[in-house]
């Protein structure tokens, strides 16, 4: 369920920042700020661009965040929804972490997952897995579509990767399309190995 009073925006995509872009919509320009992994996903300058939004209101100001995909925003959604987690603590967290490889890490309880996050602690991290833990079967269920990520991760660290290599390496990847757990394995090797 989308709370947000814009869900998307789609528009040309005018300036990029490292944690922010401009899209022109109908001759109106928003800023949007998005997590910093997502700014490559978002197309070069002139392109047209879509992405999935939430509109957070605050006492002084009126802020749109954005997202590539639907998954990113639900996660960021149900981020928010934590004691201590402010948008942008939100963002930080999805500038590092994909939603799938995060659904995995709660689902593990991985609290080391968040810690490399700027600004997480591990009292907000041990927060993050606690709080999420029951949610992993409501509505956001929607980022564990088998991707088959636990997989991808487990094939890696066998490889010899660290945890957080292999979990950079699959919040680079695509979102899946039929692909087999070795055809994923074979592009993150390739994120790995660039």
């Amino acid at each position: 369920m989308v709370s947000s009073l814009i869900s998307s925006i789609q528009g040309t995509l005018e300036r990029l920042g490292p944690d922010w872009a401009d899209v022109s919509v109908g001759g109106v320009t928003f800023r949007v700020c998005v997590p910093s992994s997502a700014v490559d996903q978002l197309g070069r300058l002139g392109d047209q661009t879509r992405l999935f939004t939430s509109l957070q209101v605050r006492e002084d100001s009126l802020t749109l965040y954005g997202f590539p995909t639907e998954d990113a925003r639900i996660a960021f959604d149900v981020l928010i929804g934590i004691s201590g987690v402010g948008p942008r603590l939100a963002v930080s967290v999805l500038s590092r972490v994909s939603p799938e490889s995060l659904a995995v890490a709660v689902a593990n309880s991985d609290v080391d997952a968040f810690i490399a996050v700027p600004g997480v602690g591990k009292k907000t991290a041990s927060r993050i897995v606690l709080e999420l833990k029951g949610k992993l079967e409501g509505d956001w269920a929607v980022v564990l579509r088998g991707t088959g990520s636990d997989e991808v991760i487990d094939a890696l660290n066998a490889l010899g990767y660290s945890l957080a290599e292999a979990r950079d390496a699959v919040s680079r990847l695509g979102a899946g399309n039929g692909a087999s757990v070795e055809e994923r394995v074979r592009e993150a090797l390739g994120h790995l190995g660039g």
